[in-house]
C-alpha cells in the first residue's frame, strides 16, 4: 500500500468508520469453539474486533493493520477491557516479518490474494486459516466498488493451497447491521491435525 492508502484508511478511521463494528465476524465466532487454543494472529484487524475476542477465548494475539489511527482504537478497546493483544502497524502489501507460527490466522475482508499462501506458511501444523472475504457479485452489497477488492468465484478456494478445507462457502449473507454482503468464506487447517 502507499503513504496515500494508510492517509485514506487513517482518515476513514478518524472520522468514525467502523465504530458500530466492535463485534466479531460471525464465521469467526461461529467456529471458534472447535478451533486450536493458541497463538493467533489477525491480519488487517482494524480497530481489533477479532483480535479483541480471540483475546477475550484466552488466545495470546498479534495483530496487524497500516492504520495507526485504527491500532490506537483498537489498543484503548483493550485497555477498557483488560485484554492485551501484541499491536503492529505495518504495510500488509509488503511481507509480514515475522519468523513466528501460529495456531489460528484470521483475515477478515482484506484482499490480497497473494497473502494467503504466504499465511498458510505461518500455520503450526494443525493450524487453522480463517479467512473471509468480499465476493464478485452484480447485487446491492456492501464493501468495495472496485472488483480488485472482491474475490472471483472460486478464487479463495483456489489459494488457500496446502490446507485441508474443513469449510467453504460462497453467496450472500446479512451484516449485523442488517446490510447485504456477498462474501468468500473459508476454515482450512494446516496438516493432519483435525477437529
Amino acid at each position: 500500500m502507499s503513504i496515500t492508502d494508510r492517509d485514506k484508511w487513517n482518515e476513514r478511521y478518524r472520522t468514525g468508520a467502523y465504530r458500530a463494528r466492535a463485534h466479531p465476524t460471525q464465521l469467526l465466532a461461529d467456529w471458534l469453539p472447535t478451533l486450536p487454543r493458541g497463538r493467533a494472529l489477525d491480519v488487517a484487524c482494524g480497530a481489533g474486533r477479532n483480535a479483541l475476542h480471540l483475546a477475550e477465548h484466552g488466545y495470546s494475539v498479534d495483530a496487524v493493520d497500516i492504520s495507526s489511527v485504527a491500532l490506537d482504537r483498537a489498543r484503548a478497546s483493550a485497555r477498557e477491557r483488560g485484554l492485551t493483544v501484541n499491536w503492529f502497524e505495518m504495510d500488509l502489501e509488503a511481507t509480514i516479518p515475522t519468523d513466528a507460527h501460529y495456531d489460528l490466522i484470521v483475515m477478515v475482508r482484506y484482499t490480497h490474494p497473494t497473502l494467503v499462501a504466504e499465511l498458510v506458511g505461518l500455520l503450526n501444523d494443525g493450524g487453522y486459516l480463517v479467512c473471509e472475504e468480499h465476493l464478485s457479485t452484480t447485487r446491492e452489497v456492501v464493501g468495495p466498488t472496485n472488483a480488485r477488492f472482491r474475490m472471483r468465484p472460486n478464487e479463495l478456494l483456489g489459494l488457500a493451497t496446502g490446507l485441508r478445507i474443513i469449510y467453504y462457502h460462497e453467496g450472500l449473507a446479512v451484516d449485523p447491521d442488517g446490510r447485504p454482503a456477498a462474501l468468500a468464506q473459508l476454515v482450512g487447517c494446516r496438516g493432519s491435525a483435525g477437529f
